[in-house]
C-alpha cells in the first residue's frame, strides 16, 4: 500500500507531517498510515525529520520507544528510516475512538534527547454494518398519528469516519419511511416514521427490510428484517421518571453490584400498564458488562470493570407496556478509578559493568508509568541511601548515574534497588533491582609483604638450593593482579648476580645457582621486582640481603714456624733459662670465622716430657722447669693446632729446640728426624751404661764437668769483653706485643757475653731477625717469610 496524504475516495495513501520547534520544546512529529498496511512499509526518514546526519543518528543510538511497550514501529539505524513493523488493525488498536492515534518517542543518547511523535492510523472500509438482530419486532398502535417516530435498533460498524454507517434505507412501502438522527457521539440512529395512518383491520402486520449503508468506496451494507405489528389502541406509553440517569461506580466493585435502578410508569391498566425493561442499542461489550432486570429495572454488574480500559458507559433502556407502547431513558455510568495498578518500570538501556575510576557515568535509562489516573497515577522514584549513585529525571524517563569515580578495591558490586511508589490510597510500590558490576582498572602496583628480606645460606650449599621466598600482593583482579617476579640489574659491577641467584617468576622462590664460599663472599644484596600484567604495567621492588653462614671447611694454617722449608727451623734455648722462659710462639690462622676460627694449641709429643709446655690459647712454647746438664741438647716437639668447629679441624707443627750455652755458640743444624731419633736413643743408652758403671764416681764427674763449663764460658767472655749486659731476664717487650698472635720481628736478637765473667745474664743489642733466621732456618731471610701484618690466633 502506498504512503501519502490523508485518504481520499479510491486512494490509499500515507503521509507524514513534521512540525518544527516551537516555544520551549519540540512539537510532536506526526505521521499517518492506513490500517492493514503491510509490515516493512517505509513511513518516514528520521534523518531528514530530526535534522540530523545519518552517522550522528547511528552514533547516538537512536531508538523508538512506544508508550504501550508494543513495538509496532522499527527504526533502521543504517538508513534512518522509520519502518512499520507489522500490519495494524485500527479497530483493535482504538476501537470506536476516532481519530486513532498511537504515541511513541524517538530516543537519542550522548547527549540524551527525546522527540515525541504520534502515528495516526487511518481507517479503511474493511467491515460491513451489522445489526444486533436479524429481525426486529415493532409494535405500533393503530391510532398513532402520521409523523410518529419509532426507534429502531441501529447497526454497528467497526469502521470509523466516512467508513462508518452513513445512511439507512427502508424497503419500498406506502406507510413508513426511515430517517436517522445524529447523537453526540457522531453515530446515526435509525427511526421509523409513520407517513400514513394505520388501520389494523386493513393490515395488522408489515414486513420491511432495513438496510444500513456505510460511506466506503464501494459502500458496504447490512440488513435486518422489521416486523411491524399494529396494536390495538393503547393510549399511554410508559414514561421514565428521569430521561437521564447519571451514576458512578468504583472500578473494583464486585460482580453483582447494583449499578442503577430505573423506573417507568404507565397510566394504562391491565396488560397495557404492565411495563418491562430491555437494553436498547446494546453492543456486545455492553451486554457482557451489565445486566438489566426486565421486571425491576435494576442494572447490575456482571463483569469486572477496568477504568484503564473504559472509563464510562452509556446505556439506553427501553420500557415497554403490554399494549406495545414504549419509552426510553439513558443511563450514564462513570467508572471511578481506584489505585489498582502498580507502577511499571521499563529499562531502556543498561551499561554494565562500569569501569572503576570513571567520572559520572550513566548506568541505566528507564521509564516509569502508572496506568491509573490522577493522584493514583502520579509516581515518586528513589533509590536506597548509602550508595554512590543518583537519579536524574528526564521528562518521563530517569537516568541512574554514578556520583563520581568508583573504586573496585573498596567494593566490586552494587545492588541498586529502584523503588517506584504512586500517590494513591493505598500507595502501591514497585521495586526493581539492578546489579552493577565495577570492572577493574590497573591502578594498584604490587606491594611486597616486606620492604627488605634477609636470607641466610650455609656455605658449600648444593646448587639450585631453595634459599627463601619473596611475596607481593596486588589489590587489583584478573590479569591486573597476576604478578611476575624478576631480578633487577645489580649496581655492583663486581657482583655476577646472574651466576649466583635465580628467581621463579611465578611464585618468587629464590635459588642459589652454585655453591657459595664464605671466605670469598660473606654477604651481598640485590633488588627484586614484582610486575603485574595490567596495561600499563605497574611494578615495585624490594631489597634482598643474603648472608652466607660459615662452615668449618678450612683447617688451621701454621704461619710460624714454616713447615714447608727445605731445612727445619731450629729454636735456640739457653741452658740458663728460667721456668716459663718463652722458647718460641706458634703462629697459626684459620680462614673460617667465629668459633670455627678459634684456635687452641696442644703439645702432643716431646723428646723430654715435662720440659716444655704450650699455652693453649696463644701458642707460646715455654719451659716448665730449669734445665739441667742431663737434658739432651736437642729436642723435638710435636704440637697440634685445632679449631673449635664441629667437627673440629686441626694441623700439626714440629719444633726443633737446641740447647746452647750462649746464642753465639756455633751449632749445626739438626739432622733428619730419623737420624736424630737414633742418636737420641744411643745417647740415652750411653747415659744408662755410664750411670750403672760409674755410680760411685758420679759426683766427681759432675764436679769436673761443672768446672770445665765455667772455664769455657770465661774464655768466651774474655774474647767479647766489649759488650756490656745489664742484669735481669729478657725484657717484657721482647715477647709478642702485637696483640694479634703474630711473632714480632724483634723476637730474636744478636747476643754477646758481658765483660763480667761472673755474670750469666744476656743483653739484646739490636735486632738481628734476618741474620738469625738465615742461620737457624736454612738460610731463608726473615723478610721473605709469609707473615701478614696482622694474624689471628
Amino acid at each position: 500500500m502506498m504512503t501519502g496524504r490523508e485518504p481520499r475516495p479510491r486512494q490509499v495513501l500515507l503521509i507524514f507531517i513534521l512540525l518544527g520547534v516551537a516555544g520551549a520544546g519540540w512539537e510532536p512529529l506526526r505521521y499517518y498510515v492506513l490500517e492493514e498496511t503491510p509490515g516493512g512499509t517505509f513511513l518516514a526518514d528520521l534523518v531528514k525529520d530530526l535534522g540530523l546526519g545519518l552517522a550522528e543518528l547511528a552514533a547516538r543510538g537512536a531508538q523508538v520507544v512506544s508508550e504501550d511497550n508494543e513495538s509496532c514501529l522499527q527504526l533502521d539505524p543504517q538508513t534512518g528510516k522509520l519502518i512499520l513493523n507489522e500490519k495494524l488493525d485500527r479497530e483493535e488498536l482504538c476501537g470506536p475512538t476516532e481519530p486513532c492515534v498511537t504515541h511513541f518517542q524517538v530516543l537519542l543518547k550522548k547527549p540524551l534527547e527525546i522527540f515525541r511523535a504520534e502515528l495516526r492510523v487511518g481507517d479503511i472500509n474493511d467491515h460491513s454494518p451489522e445489526f444486533p438482530e436479524r429481525e426486529m419486532a415493532v409494535k405500533i398502535i393503530e391510532n398513532s398519528p402520521v409523523g410518529s417516530v419509532f426507534l429502531l435498533k441501529s447497526a454497528q460498524d467497526l469502521d470509523a469516519g466516512n467508513n462508518s454507517i452513513q445512511n439507512y434505507s427502508l424497503s419500498s412501502n406506502s406507510h413508513f419511511h426511515v430517517s436517522f438522527r445524529n447523537r453526540g457521539d457522531g453515530k446515526k440512529y435509525p427511526e421509523l416514521v409513520l407517513q400514513k395512518q394505520l388501520d389494523r383491520e386493513e393490515q395488522a402486520e408489515f414486513r420491511l427490510t432495513l438496510t444500513a449503508l456505510d460511506g466506503g468506496a464501494p459502500p458496504r451494507t447490512g440488513t435486518s428484517q422489521i416486523r411491524i405489528i399494529v396494536v390495538d389502541v393503547n393510549d399511554n406509553a410508559p414514561e421514565f421518571v428521569q430521561a437521564l440517569y447519571q451514576v458512578q461506580i468504583l472500578e473494583n466493585s464486585p460482580v453483582g453490584s447494583l449499578v442503577a435502578k430505573v423506573w417507568a410508569k404507565d397510566l394504562d391498566t391491565g396488560t397495557n400498564g404492565e411495563v418491562s425493561y430491555s437494553l436498547l442499542r446494546s453492543s456486545q461489550e455492553m451486554s457482557k458488562t451489565f445486566e438489566l432486570n426486565a421486571m425491576s429495572g435494576e442494572v447490575r454488574l456482571i463483569k469486572t470493570l477496568d477504568y484503564e480500559t473504559a472509563s464510562s458507559y452509556e446505556v439506553d433502556i427501553e420500557a415497554s407496556d403490554g399494549g406495545g407502547l414504549s419509552g426510553k431513558c439513558s443511563v450514564s455510568i462513570q467508572v471511578v478509578d481506584v489505585n489498582d495498578n502498580y507502577p511499571e518500570l521499563t529499562i531502556s538501556s543498561l551499561t554494565n559493568p562500569i569501569p572503576e575510576n570513571s567520572p559520572e557515568t550513566e548506568v541505566a535509562l528507564f521509564r516509569v508509568r502508572d496506568r491509573d489516573s490522577g493522584e493514583n497515577g502520579r509516581t515518586v522514584c528513589s533509590i536506597q541511601d548509602g550508595v554512590p549513585f543518583t537519579l536524574e529525571p528526564v521528562e518521563n524517563f530517569y537516568r541512574l548515574m554514578t556520583e563520581g569515580a568508583l573504586d573496585r578495591e573498596s567494593r566490586a558490586e552494587y545492588n541498586i534497588t529502584i523503588t517506584v511508589t504512586d500517590l494513591g490510597i493505598p500507595r502501591l510500590t514497585t521495586q526493581h533491582t539492578i546489579t552493577v558490576q565495577v570492572s577493574d582498572v590497573n591502578d594498584n602496583a604490587p606491594a611486597f609483604t616486606q620492604t627488605s628480606y634477609t636470607l641466610f645460606i650455609q656455605e658449600n650449599n648444593s646448587p639450585a638450593l631453595h634459599i627463601g621466598t619473596i611475596s607481593a600482593t596486588d589489590s587489583d583482579s584478573g590479569s591486573n593482579a597476576r604478578i611476575t617476579y624478576s631480578l633487577l640489574p645489580s649496581h655492583d659491577p663486581q657482583l655476577a648476580l646472574d651466576s649466583l641467584i635465580s628467581i621463579n617468576a611465578d611464585n618468587g622462590q629464590l635459588f642459589a645457582l652454585r655453591a657459595l664460599d664464605y671466605e670469598a663472599l660473606q654477604t651481598f644484596e640485590f633488588l627484586v621486582g614484582a610486575t603485574d600484567q595490567g596495561s600499563p604495567e605497574l611494578s615495585s621492588q624490594a631489597l634482598v640481603r643474603v648472608l652466607v653462614l660459615d662452615a668449618n671447611d678450612n683447617a688451621p694454617f701454621v704461619l710460624y714456624p714454616l713447615q714447608n722449608a727445605s731445612a727445619p727451623c731450629t729454636e735456640l734455648l739457653p741452658r740458663a733459662a728460667e721456668p716459663g722462659y718463652l722458647v718460641t710462639k706458634v703462629v697459626a690462622v684459620d680462614r673460617d670465622s667465629g668459633q670455627n676460627a678459634w684456635l687452641s694449641f696442644q703439645l702432643l709429643k716431646a723428646t723430654e716430657p715435662g720440659l716444655f709446655s704450650v699455652w693453649a690459647h696463644n701458642g707460646e712454647v715455654r719451659t716448665s722447669r730449669l734445665l739441667s746438664e742431663r737434658d739432651a741438647p736437642k729436642h723435638r716437639l710435636l704440637l697440634l693446632v685445632k679449631d673449635n668447629g664441629d667437627p673440629p679441624r686441626s694441623a700439626s707443627v714440629t719444633l726443633h729446640v737446641l740447647l746452647v750455652d750462649g746464642f753465639s755458640q756455633p751449632y749445626l743444624p739438626l739432622p733428619e728426624v730419623t737420624h736424630e731419633g737414633a742418636q737420641e736413643d744411643d745417647l740415652l743408652t750411653l747415659y744408662l751404661v755410664i750411670a750403672l758403671a760409674s755410680v760411685s764416681s758420679l759426683f766427681l764427674l759432675s764436679v769436673l764437668l761443672f768446672v770445665g763449663v765455667r772455664l769455657c764460658r770465661r774464655a768466651r767472655a774474655a774474647s767479647l769483653s766489649g759488650c756490656s749486659v745489664p742484669e735481669g731476664h729478657f725484657p717484657g717487650h721482647l715477647v709478642d706485643v702485637s696483640g694479634t698472635g703474630t711473632l714480632s720481628k724483634s723476637y730474636q736478637y744478636e747476643v754477646c757475653l758481658s765483660g763480667d765473667s761472673q755474670s750469666n745474664e744476656f743483653r739484646f743489642l739490636k735486632p738481628m731477625f734476618s741474620n738469625i733466621l738465615e742461620q737457624n732456618c736454612g738460610g731463608q731471610s726473615g723478610d721473605n717469610l709469609p707473615f701478614p701484618s696482622s694474624l689471628g690466633m
